[in-house]
């Protein structure tokens, strides 16, 4: 690949945004190492934000648009046409990789990507963790016990997902919806028979909080998890 348009909606997100952007710094640094002719553009949609999210992206080398839609759909489906629109590659050649602002991405996040997409691959699902520190012992554990790194479930998180500019846009793009836009999207591309990929190689850790920024994402599902795990035990009879 010759391009890669890296794409993050933010909503209130200023405790966490400035460490998200500097993982992806990283992370495009590593892949321009790797392809040293590599065109690399991230763009933070900055979605009717109330708090400094603004100003902490602002120090950061990226592009940022801000919108009032309050729909993480529209965010990203605005951030993925904006970023496509500042690089000259031809679709085929253009990745577009997408995360979470309150995610952290590994090193090695684009590189894997890429290599799968050199590959022939058209579609990545990314595997999430939870930051630990966000959950109780009980809670961190039972994770640990459940997921076992060699065997990616295929689960579609828009916080590590990637496609190829072509298949994205045969495919429609994202829907302006407020929340499963991933799925969706996920969806549509395997309506068109690509070929896709599930991996963990390049795992990234997004908050752990249990109330997230849309009602059915991964908090809310964490936030059951946490209810389950932690929900004390009934009492004996006569007790």
């Amino acid at each position: 690949m010759r391009a890669v348009a890296v794409v993050i909606p933010a909503h209130d997100e200023e405790a966490l945004i400035g460490r998200c952007l500097a993982s992806v710094g990283r992370a495009v640094a590593a892949a321009q190492q790797r392809h040293p002719d590599l065109v690399a553009t991230v763009v933070v949609v900055l979605d009717a934000c109330s708090d400094t999210t603004a100003p902490q992206a602002r120090r950061w080398p990226v592009h940022r648009i801000e919108i009032e839609a309050r729909n993480v759909g529209t965010a990203r489906r605005t951030g993925v046409a904006h970023a496509l629109s500042l690089l000259d590659a031809s679709p085929h050649d253009t990745w577009i990789a997408m995360t979470d602002a309150d995610t952290v991405v590994p090193r090695d996040w684009l590189t894997h990507q890429l290599d799968l997409a050199d590959a022939g691959v058209d579609l990545v699902l990314g595997t999430v963790r939870p930051d630990f520190a966000d959950l109780s012992a009980r809670h961190a554990s039972y994770w640990r016990a459940t997921h076992h790194r060699g065997r990616p479930p295929g689960n579609v998180h828009g916080a590590n997902l990637g496609v190829r500019a072509s298949t994205y846009a045969e495919a429609g793009g994202i829907p302006d919806l407020v929340e499963h836009e991933d799925v969706a999207l996920v969806r549509a591309v395997r309506a068109l028979g690509a070929r896709e990929r599930a991996s963990d190689v390049h795992e990234v850790e997004t908050s752990g909080r249990l109330v997230g920024r849309t009602p059915a994402g991964y908090a809310a599902f964490l936030a059951r998890v946490h209810a389950w795990i932690d929900a004390p035990p009934l009492a004996a009879p006569g007790a």
